[in-house]
């Protein structure tokens, strides 16, 4: 039996479903479930930061996690509280270590990710400086982590428009979050990340996500050496990945995969003919035709 995730998706949480009635492609009546996004605004310490709209069901991981992947937060810093009010949409987080970001929120750019994702002009800057230690993937561990998300109960088989993240060691995935934003679902993975003092060279990061340049600067910024996703890639995703020494896996589902970065230290020793393809219920809309 698999041992049970540290954290996973609660698909029959009420606060994140909600049943809408329509018809169907016959004019019949139906019901759907749809999922719940509502607006959650980030403080740091007194200053307003972020407005995001987000499922709600892990906001201190949420705000941790943005505040680190945009640079806001630094690994040392000591975090002395992080205060959510339900009623209010808010979450404040307060350090010891006093902070004034009025000119990089200035330098705000919209990205490639959905549901309004943002980063920083400035992120880049220490990029070229970052260079993540060599890790190997072996076939066997793809395989077997990509059927156990596949079988997960989430929140995405039961309502949909949502994106999933997952953080893994060898074979075993530990951690899966999901939100309407893909980088929201990985900020809430940084976050509990932090939270756990949970070390990243021997991890995994899987996304249902595109690999996109955002995408792979935020797993750069995690310090997690293989990023594997069902969808496909970006050219200055990969030229990224190649830079900083991140392994890029995309496209897969079933027995197939593609790596662009980092092929050289994936080890072959999984049995396809062990390998079952992947049902269609899984596929999501931007894997169909990759």
């Amino acid at each position: 039996m698999e041992p049970p995730l540290l954290v996973q998706p609660d698909p029959s949480d009420p606060r994140l479903t909600r049943r809408v009635a329509g018809i169907d492609q016959t004019g019949a009546r139906v019901e759907a479930s749809v999922t719940v996004e509502r607006p959650l605004t980030l403080y740091l310490n007194g200053q307003e930061i972020v407005t995001m709209m987000t499922i709600l069901d892990r906001p201190e991981d949420l705000a941790l996690g943005y505040l680190l992947n945009q640079g806001m937060l630094r690994r040392d810093d000591v975090v002395q509280g992080v205060e959510y009010d339900e009623d209010l949409g808010v979450v404040v987080v307060r350090t010891e270590r006093r902070t004034d970001y009025e000119e990089k929120l200035k330098k705000k750019t919209l990205t490639s990710g959905c549901a309004q994702g943002t980063a920083f002009g400035d992120l880049l800057e220490d990029f070229a400086a970052r260079r993540l230690p060599p890790a190997e993937l072996r076939t066997s561990w793809l395989y077997r982590l990509l059927h156990r998300i596949n079988t997960l109960p989430t929140l995405y088989l039961e309502a949909g428009a949502i994106h999933g993240c997952a953080l893994c060691e060898r074979d075993r995935p530990l951690v899966y979050m999901e939100d309407v934003g893909r980088h929201n679902a990985v900020d809430k993975i940084a976050g509990w990340m932090f939270r756990a003092g949970c070390a990243p060279e021997d991890k995994i990061f899987y996304t249902t996500g595109r690999l996109t340049s955002e995408m792979v600067i935020k797993t750069v910024r995690m310090g997690i050496p293989i990023l594997v996703s069902r969808s496909g890639f970006t050219a200055w995703g990969v030229e990224l990945a190649r830079e900083a020494g991140v392994m890029l896996v995309g496209r897969c589902k079933g027995r197939r995969f593609t790596a662009l970065a980092g092929e050289e230290r994936i080890v072959f020793d999984a049995d396809l003919s062990y390998v079952e393809e992947e049902s269609s219920k899984h596929w999501r809309k931007n894997s169909r035709d990759e």
